[in-house]
């Protein structure tokens, strides 16, 4: 049953002191005592108190040390002290342990009750404040995957489902799908959304390299290890790690991952020291994992370990209806991202957008959406303005290649170097003056250079 006034705890040594305490407070307030420290914390254990007033000296107790005890519980109540040894320094001290304010003996009750009304007024700010907010995460944690079609509703509702959980969570689905996406929601709107999210991304380590990057290693374990290395278990805890293509992972790498999930503890490369892995899991592959466990290429008991939750995430082609919401997430982001101004999708491009199948998914549809973006020199994206196998043209189709230098299939990559060439020698390698004529900024062009390798001109 909800109260109907807020509780105050008064804890003080003084049988006179505290039942005149709450004399003059139980009108608006409901009023318990304790008179020490013990009694003060089985009171808390029988009911949570808003407010907490306690003595600095409870016989032989300290005060201070109560409302450190106090504050480390889930929902600790606001502390006030009070003393007739009032000075600077206890109220620093008082303050610096936790305590909300400081009053002196005599109590002047009018100001108590004032201090008492302010800090539940405070507190309960801060918690309409972290609701709030929690509101907004939870909402913004599954912005990022963008759909209405039922399959992606489906994959909202376990995503919101098994968050809150500790539970192992496995995402299959084809590469681009958004694998890292859910991996990113699970954490967001779990309890630990406050610590660390850790990717590894195991297929681009060798085991060796693996093994130390997920477990660590000592000074001298092996040649190159100059000094000891923390892994990504021991960063990521208190959060969560997403291990991304699981499949691709060495057999002795997987003997000491099953251990973390049976036994919560590991050893750093070339240690002997027991570490605990206070880690929620999430992995990811693009292969059938159950295919690889029959052809003895995945061990049977790490994947039923990490088979806890399965998670498929479709393919594109299979949700054709989300398609128009993610041109116009990614047509915004381009734009933003390449200082272009905003752009539309002509019918007939966007009737191609639909139509074609998406092998890469998602992230092909990104970097298709941002080739138009950049090939567009008008505010509406036409067809010639999206990638060739897009428009689906075939190979030899004179029609669209242009200049006579281009494949007979540009890709994103292709078409950006040729434009930058061409803007370079344009401008006599000023790139100023280059990404002017590109219509992005300098900074833009910059970033473009480093990403396709373009190192001269």
């Amino acid at each position: 049953m909800a109260r109907s006034q807020p509780t105050v705890l008064i804890v003080d040594d003084e049988k006179n002191t505290r039942e005149g305490l709450r004399d003059a407070l139980e009108d608006d307030f409901d009023v318990y005592v304790a008179g020490d420290a013990e009694g003060a914390l089985a009171a808390l254990d029988a009911e949570p108190a808003d407010v907490m007033l306690t003595d600095l000296r409870l016989g032989a107790d300290d005060g201070m040390a109560l409302i450190e005890k106090v504050l480390q519980r889930p929902r600790p109540p606001v502390c006030i002290m009070m003393t007739a040894y009032g000075s600077v320094d206890t109220a620093v001290e008082a303050m610096k342990r936790g305590a909300y304010d400081f009053v002196t003996k005599p109590v002047n009750i009018d100001r108590l009750e004032m201090l008492i009304r302010r800090a539940l007024r405070e507190r309960e700010t801060q918690q309409e404040n972290v609701e709030l907010k929690q509101r907004v995460h939870r909402n913004e944690s599954l912005e990022a995957m963008i759909g209405r079609s039922p399959v992606m509703v489906r994959v909202f509702d376990t995503i919101r489902q098994v968050a809150p959980s500790r539970a192992t969570v496995l995402i299959q689905g084809e590469s681009g799908t958004g694998k890292e996406l859910a991996a990113h929601a699970i954490h967001q709107l779990s309890p630990r959304a406050g610590k660390r999210f850790v990717a590894v991304h195991c297929m681009a380590l060798s085991p060796q390299l693996l093994e130390s990057e997920l477990f660590g290693h000592e000074r001298g374990a092996f040649t190159g290890a100059t000094e000891r290395r923390i892994g990504r278990f021991e960063q990521a805890a208190g959060g969560t790690l997403f291990l991304d293509e699981i499949g691709e992972i060495d057999p002795a790498v997987q003997v000491k991952i099953l251990r973390v999930l049976g036994e919560r503890t590991f050893e750093r490369v070339g240690g002997s020291q027991t570490l605990t892995a206070d880690v929620r899991l999430v992995v990811a592959t693009n292969k059938d994992l159950a295919k690889l466990v029959a052809e003895g290429k995945f061990r049977d008991d790490l994947f039923f370990r990490l088979n806890v939750v399965p998670l498929t995430l479709p393919p594109l082609r299979t949700r054709r209806e989300d398609i128009p919401l993610l041109v116009q997430a990614f047509l915004r982001e381009s734009a933003r991202e390449n200082d272009k101004p905003l752009r539309e999708l002509s019918p007939e491009a966007m009737a191609a957008v639909v139509a074609y199948d998406w092998p890469g998914n998602v992230r092909e549809l990104r970097t298709a959406i941002e080739h138009g973006v950049v090939m567009s020199s008008s505010p509406r994206i036409g067809l010639r303005d999206l990638p060739a196998p897009v428009r689906g043209d075939t190979p030899g189709d004179e029609s669209v290649t242009s200049p006579a230098t281009a494949p007979d299939a540009l890709d994103l990559h292709h078409a950006e170097r040729l434009l930058i060439f061409r803007a370079l020698e344009e401008s006599g390698g000023n790139r100023s003056l280059a990404a002017e004529r590109l219509g992005i900024s300098r900074r833009t062009l910059h970033r473009r250079l480093k990403e396709l390798r373009i190192t001269k001109r």
